[in-house]
């Protein structure tokens, strides 16, 4: 009787243990709430579940062809081919593919750059430009942790959550006029002649997301003469060279300039739009340094914070990108691949305004054809964008941009007419 005793209070024992570990494990995640929609994925959520036959979707962030479909380029396949079968699944070292790294360099400096030959840039391989983005912010606090940087108002709505979790404190500049709907160019200059000597500032090389507002080679210039006098840092983001106007070496000016005029610069290069690589996260990272010396310090560091992140990147969209840029024949296909599909984000633009303006609208849409790249800051309020959604199915992201990707000759017309409908009355 003992022993029965004996085991039911042990067992008894036992289930309260269970039990109670039951519910503390229960516990555990109650605290958790459901994180807020990004904007951007919620509105492709709600185009999707719209059952209208007119529906459109000008908020995604990826290319389409005029019938509104997906695109793969030719030489893209044609690397694939070569890829396919031909080599293992091993893993790339930490610093990625030294081949596409060389390549994304020569892209992004120039072919005949001093400064690689001189081997003065730390280049890592990185996932697509958010990755190298991230990167660089964590290097940024380890590294220099008493500093801060200055992004745009507005910009891609991911850079603030990249420095954020970074733990790099944000300060903000003029850059959108939104009566002009052009550049800010001189409250630009005043926030960066303000700013403590030797801030960071976050630029967009070319294709300015969401506005789709560059400033003009001149202007260009005196920015790059006022972050010398001030020994600013500049940190591009360059997502689109060669989708903004069809010619990678016109994308790449800005950059150019400021090395030019002998600025210490970083580099975030991304092939997701250029290349079509979405899926891909094919991207690099790049520091220029003072001497060889410094680079390889600064490249075994990046290294170092990429390895308990994500250890080694991807090797298939490296390979692709790898092969492309150093094969002249699918180089040229690429240039005029990429060409076409900056041609017809063009045409969208002049199409879209005109189709406005035939309508008798009374207010200027210079803007859509001023602006460059895929996306074009419409200046639509986010009432209006609400009434094009509820009343025309129409999706965008809250600010007025709109995904000139997203408009097809198919479209054009639809939209031209919706947009001139809930602006008329303003």
């Amino acid at each position: 009787m003992a022993s029965s005793i004996c085991r039911g209070i042990i067992g008894n024992g036992r289930r309260a243990a269970e039990l109670g570990r039951s519910m503390s494990t229960a516990s555990w995640w109650g605290h958790v709430e459901p994180a807020a929609k990004d904007p951007i994925l919620g509105v492709t959520e709600a185009f999707l579940a719209d059952p209208s036959p007119n529906k459109v979707n000008v908020g995604v962030g990826a290319y389409r062809d005029d019938n509104g479909k997906p695109v793969v380029l030719e030489c893209v396949r044609e690397a694939e081919k070569r890829i396919a079968g031909n080599l293992n699944m091993e893993y790339l070292p930490m610093g990625g593919s030294i081949k596409m790294i060389e390549e994304s360099l020569k892209l992004a400096y120039g072919d005949d750059s001093e400064l690689i030959k001189d081997k003065r840039i730390a280049a890592v391989q990185a996932l697509s430009g958010t990755g190298a983005c991230r990167l660089f912010a964590d290097f940024q606090k380890r590294f220099l942790p008493d500093s801060q940087i200055y992004i745009p108002i507005p910009t891609w709505a991911n850079h603030h959550n990249i420095w954020r979790d970074a733990h790099v404190p944000q300060r903000t500049f003029h850059y959108y006029h939104p009566e002009t709907k052009g550049l800010d160019f001189a409250a630009m200059m005043d926030d960066i002649k303000n700013a403590p000597n030797g801030s960071f500032f976050l630029l967009h090389a070319c294709a300015h997301n969401p506005t789709g507002v560059d400033p003009s080679e001149d202007q260009w210039r005196e920015i790059s003469h006022q972050f010398k006098v001030k020994n600013h840092f500049p940190f591009f983001d360059m997502a689109y060279q060669g989708f903004a106007s069809g010619d990678p070496e016109r994308d790449a000016k800005a950059i150019r300039i400021f090395l030019e005029d002998g600025h210490m610069i970083g580099c975030a290069q991304s092939f997701a739009k250029n290349m079509g690589l979405y899926g891909q996260r094919a991207g690099c990272l790049s520091i220029l340094c003072e001497n060889e010396i410094q680079a390889v310090a600064v490249k075994s560091q990046l290294q170092q914070i990429a390895r308990p992140m994500y250890s080694n990147p991807p090797i298939h969209g490296a390979l692709v990108v790898s092969i492309i840029l150093s094969d002249s024949v699918l180089k040229s296909l690429w240039l005029k691949e990429v060409k076409g599909m900056a041609n017809r984000i063009i045409g969208m633009r002049n199409a879209l305004r005109e189709n406005i303006e035939n309508l008798g609208s009374n207010l200027s849409w210079e803007h859509i054809t001023n602006q460059i790249g895929m996306f074009c800051y419409s200046g639509l309020t986010p009432e209006q964008v609400d009434r094009l959604t509820n009343d025309f199915h129409i999706y965008m992201t809250r600010n007025g941009r709109i995904s000139m990707a997203g408009v097809t000759t198919g479209n054009v017309g639809y939209l031209a007419n919706a947009i001139h409908e809930v602006s008329k009355a303003t």
